[in-house]
């Protein structure tokens, strides 16, 4: 975890506020994937919002710093109030060419991202949620974390909290991460595309009347 986010976590728990993180990932058969990340908090006066400000993880250009590398783009980073219930909101939307390169970024940095081979042509992902130390009589429980996995393929084991087909969801406080901890699923591929068999025919023919109007040409 990189200092500012550390300072940041620490600035939450001495402002008593209640951060909420959603981060959704699509992973595409060969590897590759989007992710889209939502984290929020509320404050309780203009000076709470004034030290969130300052902090950095709500700004557009340091978000930018924190989730970028040279394996993946991001595709749109927005920052905004909502003043009907007093929270501020960062939304950060991105395409990666592997799972495991989103390491490289300063806000994955140990979190050991990864999509690995498992046995009988299986396939294993995991990702380490870091844990977050509280202090200071904050309530951990006010911090809600969810992760959003949609794996390409058949679903063989998980620890997720739900699961729907291959959409499967992790929803933690931190009480629940205590020391870190593991969210892991095994699933086996969806096949790649086949080619129809007719594309192969239908070139086949094309081919056949080429050469039979070469041939006849040449004859002539």
């Amino acid at each position: 975890m990189s200092n500012k986010s550390k300072i940041f976590l620490a600035a939450l728990i001495l402002l008593g506020g209640c951060l909420n993180y959603t981060q959704v990932t699509t992973i595409k058969t060969d590897g590759s994937g989007s992710m889209f990340i939502h984290y929020w908090m509320k404050w309780t006066n203009p000076k709470d919002s004034l030290i969130v400000e300052q902090l950095g993880i709500f700004e557009k250009d340091s978000v930018y710093n924190e989730f970028t590398s040279e394996y993946s783009s991001i595709k749109n980073v927005e920052v905004y109030r909502d003043y009907n219930d007093s929270t501020i909101h960062s939304k950060i939307e991105l395409e990666f060419n592997s799972l495991d390169s989103l390491n490289n970024t300063r806000a994955f940095k140990g979190s050991e991202l990864t999509i690995h081979d498992g046995e009988k042509n299986t396939k294993i992902f995991s990702q380490f949620i870091k844990p977050i130390a509280t202090g200071f009589g904050f309530e951990s429980k006010e911090f809600s974390l969810t992760y959003v996995y949609y794996l390409p393929g058949e679903i063989l084991s998980h620890n997720a909290t739900e699961i729907t087909r291959n959409k499967l969801t992790w929803q933690y406080s931190l009480d629940e991460i205590g020391t870190g901890k593991f969210i892991t699923a095994a699933y086996r591929p969806f096949k790649l595309k086949e080619t129809p068999v007719w594309i192969y025919f239908c070139a086949l023919l094309v081919l056949v009347v080429v050469i039979v109007f070469l041939f006849s040409k040449r004859v002539k």
